[in-house]
């Protein structure tokens, strides 16, 4: 049983009144309200700390259904060196914010022994099984990978962090999500599969079969009620880590900002883990793949942002967070109505 502490109702009701007490209209600023309540409560004060310190930790890893996507599972190698050195989508938006991006081969189906050792340091495989025909994961890798992705998290918060988003990094890697989401929602293929990296209806229609045949071969092996079962017949260890990396978050008081499909699919399964740790969650933004939809309903949370995103590697959170920082400076610096002369 991991222990996840409860955010604090009592700098929630503070929040609230303080907001009300504004130089402004009662909810004239509507969703950074609710977010301001929501970061002092979760900070267990008001008004709640600074967001200064945000960490973007991508997980890379290849996956056996890969050929169902636009591009070949190569890119996810070059793109494990392109976050190296700093020309990532993800860079380059992190740095307009001041976040800090690392990078963190799981599953990559390469020799990347000329990337720095703490890249390489909680490596779990080379790729996963084809989870329509074979399962995603050895048994005990899904326990390893949500291990590694608690030691992760733990790391960034004993550095400093004050705000986690999970990144993401895999060629193929919308199969699994979907796979996982239907199978923790109890949903229809055709009903999460999207058209991932860009796929035409004929390659998402290979997709939904895909998902169709893991679907059933997980009801006909498992008995459908271990989380790490799950991970293990229709996920991935970027999976598994991902999970855990939202728990561990949760576990410390930290903040956790989900990104778009990936991080959502491995959220519904991190709740079955541990469902107290949801409270610790934010959606950044809506993604264009279904699956996730189904998955952030399921959660209860609502996307900070919609801008059609569809590139992973935590972007679309990313771009949340100078939302989250207006709404702490609403409740931070705005005058009180008492005060006016």
């Amino acid at each position: 049983m991991i222990e996840i502490p409860l955010p604090d109702p009592e700098a929630r009701t503070a929040a609230l009144e303080r907001l009300d007490a504004l130089v402004k209209p009662l909810g004239a600023l509507g969703r950074l309200e609710e977010l301001a309540a929501w970061l002092c409560a979760a900070h267990g004060q008001v008004p709640p700390k600074p967001l200064d310190d945000v960490r973007v930790v991508v997980f890379a890893g290849d996956h056996g259904v890969s050929s169902v996507s636009a591009y070949p599972r190569e890119v996810t190698a070059a793109m494990v060196r392109v976050f190296l050195a700093g020309k990532s989508g993800v860079n380059v938006l992190a740095g307009q914010v001041g976040a800090k991006v690392r990078v963190v081969d799981i599953a990559v189906d390469a020799d990347l022994s000329d990337v720095p050792e703490d890249v390489r340091a909680f490596k779990i495989r080379r790729g996963s099984g084809s989870i329509d025909v074979e399962d995603a994961l050895a048994p005990g890798e899904a326990r390893a990978a949500f291990d590694a992705g608690r030691a992760i998290a733990d790391a960034e918060i004993a550095d400093g962090a004050d705000l986690l988003i999970p990144g993401d990094m895999g060629i193929g890697n919308t199969t699994p999500a979907a796979a996982l989401v239907a199978a923790t929602l109890g949903l229809p293929a055709a009903d999460v599969v999207g058209t991932g990296t860009g796929i035409d209806e004929a390659g998402r229609e290979r997709k939904i079969s895909v998902v169709s045949h893991a679907l059933a071969r997980y009801a006909q092996a498992k008995d459908g009620t271990d989380p790490f079962d799950l991970l293990t017949a229709l996920g991935s260890a970027c999976a598994a880590a991902t999970a855990g990396f939202l728990v561990q978050g949760a576990a410390r008081g930290v903040p956790v900002l989900l990104d778009g499909v990936f991080s959502g699919a491995a959220a519904v399964v991190a709740r079955e883990i541990a469902p107290d740790a949801v409270r610790w969650w934010l959606a950044g933004h809506r993604s264009t793949e279904p699956s996730q939809a189904f998955a952030l309903k399921a959660l209860g949370l609502e996307p900070i942002l919609d801008l059609g995103l569809r590139l992973g590697e935590g972007s679309g959170a990313v771009q949340a967070v100078p939302t989250l920082r207006a709404a702490r400076a609403v409740i931070a610096d705005m005058g009180l109505l008492a005060d006016l002369a």
